[in-house]
């Protein structure tokens, strides 16, 4: 899983999946996960019921794309 994350000043404005498992259950979870993600600005986010291992894997790309921007 491969986020890209655009900022608007230190605002995250927009998360987009690059690289995702094509599997219902993380097609059904990502767009909950970013808006969890614009919402908190962080990834910081809960993970969604039933994609556990979508959510994980979604929250360490995500936290890799934040400590790239510093």
């Amino acid at each position: 899983m491969q986020v890209e994350v655009t900022f608007e000043g230190d605002k995250i404005s927009s998360v987009r999946m690059l690289q995702q498992p094509n599997h219902p259950q993380t097609t059904a979870a990502v767009p909950k996960l970013i808006q969890e993600t614009l919402q908190a600005q962080s990834a910081d986010i809960d993970a969604v019921s039933g994609a556990t291992i979508t959510s994980d894997g979604y929250v360490t790309s995500l936290q890799a794309a934040l400590d790239a921007k510093g």
